[in-house]
Parts: C-alpha cells; structure tokens; sequence
C-alpha cells in the first residue's frame, strides 16, 4: 500500500532468507511515507474517518479508523523518548497551567486534567519540558511531575507563574523552595469580576488595570490599597480579597522590567492551548489516557520547534547574575524587591 495506490511486489528469494530490499522491510505491507503521511494528519487534528476517506480517494486504498488509529499508536515510542528527555538547560522562569479533555474510561465519559508547563531557559528560549494526565490537580499530583522533572535534571529555576490552585502553589512551595512565585493577573482579575455583578465589572476592572498597570512597585502598592479603601464600603468581599492576596500577583516587578509584560501571567500558554483546543475539538473524545498523552505530546514537541526559531526574552548575563542571586536571598516579595532595589544601578538597565 502506498501513496500511489497499490502496486504488487515480487521479492526474489534466497535459499537462507537473508536478501532485503532497500525499500522495505520483511513483512511489510505499507509504504513508511504513507504511514508517516497518516500519523501527521492525524497530529494537524484530522479524524480518523476523514483520514480514511482522503486515502481512499487520493490513494485507492481502504483502511479503516482502527487501522488508522493502529498506526498512529507507533508514535508512541517517540513520544515516550522526548516525555524522558534529560532537561540539559537551566530555566529561571517557568509558567505552569493546567486545562481539561474529555477521556472515556470504564464506559464512562470522564474530565481528566492535562498539566503544561513552559520554561524559559538563559538564552530566552521557551520550551515544553512535558505533558501530563491527571485526574485532579491535587499537590500529590504536582509534587509528582516537579519530582520527574528534578530527576531529569530540570535546575536554575528563580521565578514561577501559575494560577492560585492550593495543590498547585504547595507543590510548587515544596519543590522550588525560595523562588518568586506570580500569581497569574489574568486569572487573579477574572476572580474578582466573577464577585461583582455585571453593571459593576467595568468600575471594577480600571482600579484593577491601574494596579497591574504601574510602573513600579511601590506605585503598584499605593494603588492597590487606594482600591482596597475605596472599595471597602461599596464591594467589601472585593476589598477584602484584594488587601488579602493583591501582593501575590505584584511578584513581577522583581523582573527586570522588559520582562515583565510577558511574565505577568500565564497567556504565553495560550497560544498552546488554543492549537491543542483546535486539534482536541475534532476528536471531542479520547478513547483512554494513552491517546490524550500521544497527541498532547506529539502537539509539545511540534511547538517546541517553532519556539526554537527565535528568542522570547533576551537573556543577558548581568540579569541571569540577578535571577541566581535571588536564590540566596530571602523570597518574600518586600525582601526580592528591596534587594533588586538596591542593586537597580548595577544589575538593571534602565
């Protein structure tokens, strides 16, 4: 079967069954381009019954969706190579989420979480260290992936971006002890919104951009509790949360500060997620884990290529320096921001 249809081979045979020939190997019925063609349709997000349709109109030959999805599973083994990988660089920043797929298990159709995690490394390059499934988000599960990755050499981290998951900010307490820990703003400001009603939104949405907005922290500080006082009598629950956990998403401006636009939140992954969204729609169900892995993989490591043709953030020496000192510093907000402060002559350009 190949991609010009079907053609019959006479193999010549030789008494002890050694001759081969250059084009195929033993038993095989299938031309490796024709497979390699089918596996990649299949990765760009074209189901299965189409991918049979288009063989049997462009190629004359009839192979059915388990077939398909047969040959897509000999993606496997370089999916496990490249989800085994050692990690080789260091990566102070990394920007950790999570999204849900559909997964059908013991006759039942059932949401399982799908962790992703970016790093970017000291010459400004993003890449996808690895893809996970999981059933909850829960820090037995977080410790889990921040573990393998350690093993598999992940060093260097100073700062990470993540939503406000308990599972998640424990794990990444337990495992990357001493760095700077973002709260993702994006999400932090829909939260809010979600507590007011809809009439209300816009007011509360430009007190919210004045505080992500400010140049510096201080100023940042200073608008934040202005916000807080004038909230407190109309939107007291807003108030409230804001005086309580606003610091936790004004982390950022111990960055330098053309850093910090992209690393205020954890929209770099969007992208990722909006490519895994368009491919995931036309399956809609994954028959078991192992298919979701398969894809989600195959997806990381397709990205990780396009990532690898230009840089993310310019990395310079002077403030890789700053992101390693900060590991030995105290990591509160007040004591990363003083340090930076102090040293914004030297370390940070203006």
């Amino acid at each position: 079967m190949t991609r010009v249809g079907r053609l019959e081979l006479m193999v010549s045979k030789d008494r002890e069954g050694r001759f081969q020939t250059e084009l195929f190997e033993k038993y095989q019925r299938s031309e490796k381009a024709l497979l390699a063609a089918i596996a990649e349709m299949y990765v760009m997000g074209v189901s299965t019954w189409k991918v049979k349709k288009i063989t049997e109109e462009l190629c004359g030959l009839e192979i059915s969706r388990s077939q398909v999805s047969g040959l897509v599973k000999q993606l496997d083994e370089e999916v496990r190579g490249w989800r085994m990988r050692p990690l080789q660089s260091r990566y102070p920043y990394l920007v950790v989420d999570a999204r849900y797929e559909k997964i059908r298990r013991d006759g039942a159709v059932i949401p399982q979480g799908v962790l992703i995690m970016v790093g970017v490394d000291d010459e400004g390059f993003r890449e996808v260290p690895g893809v996970w499934c999981a059933d909850l988000e829960s820090e037995a599960m977080w410790s889990q992936v921040f573990r393998e990755l350690k093993e598999r050499g992940l060093a260097g981290v100073s700062y990470v971006v993540s939503d406000d998951h308990e599972g998640l900010t424990n794990a990444i307490t337990q495992y990357f002890q001493g760095v700077i820990r973002q709260r993702c703003q994006v999400h932090f400001i829909r939260n809010i919104l979600g507590m007011v009603s809809k009439k209300d939104r816009g007011t509360i949405a430009s007190y919210l951009k004045e505080i992500t907005g400010a140049q510096t922290l201080e100023s940042a500080r200073k608008r934040l509790h202005e916000a807080v006082e004038v909230l407190e009598s109309s939107h007291p629950a807003v108030a409230e949360h804001l005086d309580t956990c606003g610091e936790e998403m004004l982390a950022v401006h111990a960055l330098p500060e053309h850093h910090r636009k992209r690393m205020r939140s954890t929209n770099m992954l969007e992208r990722l997620n909006e490519e895994i969204k368009r491919r995931t729609r036309v399956i809609r169900i994954f028959p078991n884990e192992a298919s979701c892995i398969r894809l989600m993989s195959a997806l990381a490591m397709e990205t990780n290529e396009e990532w690898m043709a230009r840089k993310y953030l310019e990395m310079n020496a002077v403030e890789m320096t700053v992101c390693g000192t900060l590991n030995a510093v105290p990591h509160t907000l007040e004591n990363a921001s003083r340090f930076l402060h102090s040293h914004s002559t030297t370390t940070i350009p203006s």
